[in-house]
């Protein structure tokens, strides 16, 4: 793996240096963008408004629009004298509880790698965070952004997972919704019932991106010439008159073997295989 950000996780007074990694990656299909006409790919280009003409990477510079049309050129020495101490720290500011922290404040995780001469104080911050059961809550700046984040234990090592401010999340008390008083005593209780039957272990391996896989199907169907064929019914909203009745079926029914495999990691298909192949 490469190595995004190097500098230092700083506790109280100490500081160790360390690297940071990307700890996640997106698994998508691979679309291109075409033209309908005659299905040549689309290409982004970043051509310059007062030329006319397309811009090289190396001669792009990021600037600050000061006045109508007048702009400051930042350069990587810029952002860093803003701050220096910020560029170069993950600064644990206070520790917590991590149920203390809401899911939807988690943006991204990164994994922690520490540097030579950072060991034993790299351990030592990641034991004691696994026996105090708590996270530290940072600040650190990366591409050019302060972020929020929190420092945890997994296993022997430390990972970083970058959080939202609170600023940037909406308020979800600015939308319509309905009222607790609506709720129906005897389907609150069935509810309750099925929540509960389908209670288990989380286990994130168990999943997949099957859709991804439907996708796959689709493409390798029209490959072959043959008209796609559709999977499934759109769902239409329940009626309220019929919660009880529903609720009731949905408890009473069990798991079927086509659920269980959604939950399991599946065979590549034929395009991936494909591709793999060239």
């Amino acid at each position: 793996m490469r190595s995004l950000w190097t500098g230092s996780i700083g506790f109280g007074l100490v500081n160790i240096p360390v690297k940071l990694y990307s700890g996640s990656s997106e698994q998508s299909l691979d679309l291109d963008m075409l033209h309908k006409k005659d299905q040549s790919p689309i290409r982004y280009a970043k051509v310059c408004k007062e030329e006319g003409e397309e811009v090289p990477y190396d001669e792009i510079v990021k600037g600050y629009q000061y006045e109508d049309g007048k702009y400051i050129v930042l350069t990587d020495e810029d952002f860093e004298k803003a701050n220096a101490t910020k560029t170069g720290m993950i600064e644990v500011v206070s520790f917590a509880l991590i149920t203390e922290i809401d899911a939807s404040y988690y943006e991204k995780p990164y994994l922690i790698e520490p540097q030579k001469g950072g060991d034993r104080a790299y351990a030592l911050l990641c034991e004691a965070l696994k026996q105090s059961g708590k996270v530290g809550v940072a600040r650190f700046v990366l591409r050019n952004r302060e972020h929020l984040a929190l420092v945890r234990a997994q296993g022997k090592a430390l990972i970083l997972n970058q959080l939202r401010f609170a600023h940037e999340l909406h308020n979800a008390a600015e939308l319509k919704l309905p009222s607790a008083a609506k709720v129906d005593s005897q389907e609150l209780e069935m509810a309750l019932n099925l929540i509960e039957q389908h209670t288990e272990a989380f286990s994130p391996g168990d999943f997949q991106d099957t859709y991804t896989e439907e996708l796959e199907r689709i493409i390798e169907e029209k490959i072959q010439g043959k008209v796609p064929t559709a999977k499934g019914e759109k769902p239409l909203p329940s009626k309220v008159a019929d919660l009880m009745s529903l609720l009731k079926a949905s408890v009473d029914k069990k798991k079927t073997p086509k659920e269980e495999s959604e939950k399991t990691p599946a065979k590549k298909t034929a395009s991936k295989a494909r591709k793999k192949a060239s």
